[in-house]
């Protein structure tokens, strides 16, 4: 891939680049409410509104970025996206609602919060539906500038989330809290012009196919074999939702995630809901002298709770840098079939993991710290693994060309149950069926890596150039 200098240029460009797209989406997709609400004087539910609705939008916005790369290329239409998350980002700057602490300045600035929320949620939400370009750009480039070593390429680039989840909320919350005295203005100032020398670099540096330089995918010296110049490139939405492939992306990685939303969204209520459920087990097992003198009755337990699967969390995290490029290993060296049903399998970790814990805090009054041990790596492989696998298995089945055309439609019926997946948990759980829930969740990924299992006896689309 390097012997050809020119590409190489290219190909590092859009590896710094692909890691800062990711970290950029994690970011500025969900993670960010939790510096806002961290500082904000509205309601959690008021600055959490705007991503809600957001998230809605995103199933019908994955479908026209798809359509926009392919009309106008992936150039064209990420920099628009990103010049609208930079003004949503001023938008925020400017909207104010932050938390003040004496009597006068609380009244004052909750009459200015009220005053500007719709400025605020307004900038939020245009943030939450431009930054979604972000990954689909990362995902598309990489689709198109490699074949030999998509899954390298795609494992390298996804490296970002994982990064985001180890650095970027702790490190954003530390810097506005010591450093700015919790007024996130400044803060949200300094993202708008990132994001500005974001698309300088996107226009210095992004080209949109190898072909449009002179070169060809992974630095060959000549065009691909498993292309022909009859190969079909815009399927439309009816030639894709009648092939039987797609069907098995479409129920695979929905499965999976759903099975990620769960896990993730539902950590918190699923803690809370165990300590406040076992309160004789819990004030007589290890956290009692904790317990008893928690006026709050048990706050301080829950809390533990809470605090030890966080630290889980964050190692899974960590872990999750790695396992994202090792997915892509096992994708170029094994397969991409092989490499998903690996990935299925892993998805079941994270909920036997947190299911395991009810019988813990019911028996002992405490957490089952090797099985959280076991959550942090189940969030390892599903944090690192599907964002790898995913574009990689539409890259296998419908090849470097027709890859958008296939995704823009796939991309968007996988999110359609994922966008109530962490209500649902919720629900369950705060009405007592939580272990059944978690049941429902590895059942849910077993079907998805049964879903997997059509792709052993199929051919990678771009085979001859797979190496």
């Amino acid at each position: 891939m390097f012997k050809n200098k020119k590409f190489a240029r290219y190909a590092v460009a859009f590896c710094i680049l692909g890691i800062l797209f990711n970290f950029m989406y994690s970011g500025l997709q969900n993670d960010q409410i939790n510096i806002i609400q961290g500082f904000s004087a509205w309601k959690n539910s008021l600055t959490q509104l705007p991503i809600t609705i957001g998230n809605f939008v995103c199933i019908v916005l994955t479908f026209v970025y798809g359509t926009l790369f392919i009309k106008f290329g992936v150039r064209k239409t990420l920099i628009p996206c990103i010049i609208v998350c930079a003004a949503g980002c001023l938008g925020i700057a400017a909207a104010g609602g932050l938390a003040v602490t004496s009597g006068a300045e609380l009244a004052s600035a909750t009459a200015g919060a009220v005053g500007t929320y719709w400025l605020y949620f307004i900038s939020l939400f245009v943030i939450r539906c431009g930054c979604m370009c972000f990954q689909m750009a990362g995902f598309q480039l990489a689709a198109s500038w490699f074949i030999r070593y998509r899954g390298r390429i795609l494992g390298w680039v996804t490296l970002g989330s994982p990064l985001f989840s180890v650095v970027g909320t702790s490190g954003m919350t530390t810097l506005i809290s010591k450093y700015m005295g919790g007024d996130y203005r400044p803060f949200y100032v300094g993202v708008a012009v990132v994001l500005v020398i974001i698309i300088i670099l996107v226009r210095l540096f992004i080209r949109d196919f190898p072909e449009d330089v002179g070169l060809y995918p992974d630095g060959a010296e000549t065009a691909p074999k498993s292309e022909s110049a009859d190969d079909v490139v815009n399927l439309t939405v009816k030639q894709v939702l009648t092939q039987k492939k797609s069907w098995v992306l479409i129920l695979s990685f929905a499965a999976f995630m759903w099975v990620i939303n769960c896990c993730m969204a539902s950590m918190v209520s699923w803690f809370t809901w165990l300590c406040m459920s076992n309160v004789d087990a819990v004030s007589s097992g290890p956290l009692a002298e904790m317990y008893a003198g928690m006026s709050a009755g048990g706050a301080g337990a829950m809390t533990l709770f809470v605090g030890q699967a966080s630290k889980w969390l964050s190692v899974g995290a960590l872990l999750g840098i790695p396992l994202s490029f090792l997915f892509g290993v096992i994708d170029d060296k094994l397969g991409t079939p092989i490499a998903c049903v690996i990935l299925g399998i892993c998805c079941c970790v994270p909920a036997i993991g947190l299911v395991s814990q009810a019988s813990s805090v019911a028996a002992t009054g405490s957490c089952n710290v090797p099985m959280l041990v076991v959550w942090g790596i189940g969030v390892a492989c599903m944090t690192g693994g599907v964002p790898t696998m995913n574009p990689a298995s539409i890259s296998f089945m419908f090849g470097r060309r027709e890859y958008q055309s296939a995704n823009r439609v796939i991309m968007a019926l996988q999110l359609v149950p994922c966008s109530i997946a962490a209500t649902v948990m919720m629900s369950l759980i705060q009405s007592g069926h939580g272990v059944g829930a978690w049941i429902s969740v590895i059942i849910v990924a077993i079907v998805g890596t049964i879903c997997c299992l059509p792709m052993l006896k199929m051919t990678d689309a771009n085979a001859a150039d797979r190496g």
